[in-house]
């Protein structure tokens, strides 16, 4: 079974954390990703950068930009990653735009992946309808996961659709914004949780965008399986390092149950 759908049929809160491939060094990828499993995360996200971000908040575009400044690319990415299940056993999933995917050749992409011991893939700008059309096939050759977002703003009509071609978890962006941390989750944002919550989806969903502390984690879990941190994360990088990535999972785990 995927290493995604063993985590989603654990009796627990999922924490994901999303962090930018190359950044803040080229060869810290390895490294942030054994910190974190050996931290207690369960799923990681990792972010293939690309030049033009258009979901990103400011503090994943500028890690993009850095990262890419620094060498990376979805070449040099595979060559870190092609030892990393001899250490690494949660699952890892490449989040990135299309373009990236498309260039190297979406079934060398996939094979490439199943190869290194990629679980997913989230890449926001690939339709769904497109992915089911004409790449569900190759990805599920390969054993990968495609994971689709919701906004507030997507219809229940293409919800269903998304959750009828899913096959692991629904990613729910909690604004229509772009990335970043904040606060707290209005009473807008909870209605749209709970909304979500009551459809009764197939496929579970782990909640991205604004979550960034112990409230905000426990209210978005209160109505979904896990949630995602990236932004939060990528800055407690720049401001502190690899080596203290335990200390920020505590952070978040303090109310985590």
């Amino acid at each position: 079974m995927n290493r995604i759908k063993q985590k989603l049929n654990e009796n627990k809160k999922l924490l994901s954390i999303y962090f930018t491939a190359g950044y803040p060094n080229i060869d810290d990828t390895v490294s942030i990703i054994q910190n974190l499993e050996q931290s207690g995360v369960d799923m990681i996200e990792i972010g293939l950068p690309f030049s033009d971000p258009l979901a990103d908040g400011p503090t994943i575009q500028a890690s993009s930009t850095a990262a890419l400044k620094n060498g990376m690319t979805t070449e040099k990415l595979f060559k870190q990653l092609e030892d990393i299940r001899q250490s690494v056993s949660i699952p890892l999933i490449i989040m990135g735009y299309f373009n990236p995917v498309l260039q190297y050749g979406v079934e060398a992409f996939c094979k490439k992946c199943q190869e290194i011991g990629i679980d997913g893939l989230i890449l926001p700008d690939l339709p769904a309808d497109v992915y089911d059309e004409d790449y569900k096939a190759i990805f599920e050759k390969y054993g990968l996961i495609n994971v689709f977002l919701i906004t507030p703003q997507t219809s229940e009509e293409r919800i269903r659709y998304i959750d009828s071609i899913s096959n692991g978890f629904i990613y729910m962006v909690s604004s229509a914004s772009t990335t970043g941390a904040q606060s707290g989750f209005g009473e807008t944002q909870i209605t749209y949780f709970e909304r979500i919550s009551k459809m009764n989806l197939n496929n579970p969903q782990i909640v991205g965008f604004g979550i960034s502390n112990n409230e905000t984690f426990t209210q978005a879990t209160t109505y979904a399986k896990g949630a995602i941190i990236g932004s939060a994360f990528i800055k407690h990088l720049t401001n502190h390092g690899v080596e203290t990535i335990a200390s920020f999972v505590n952070f978040i785990n303090d109310n985590k149950s």
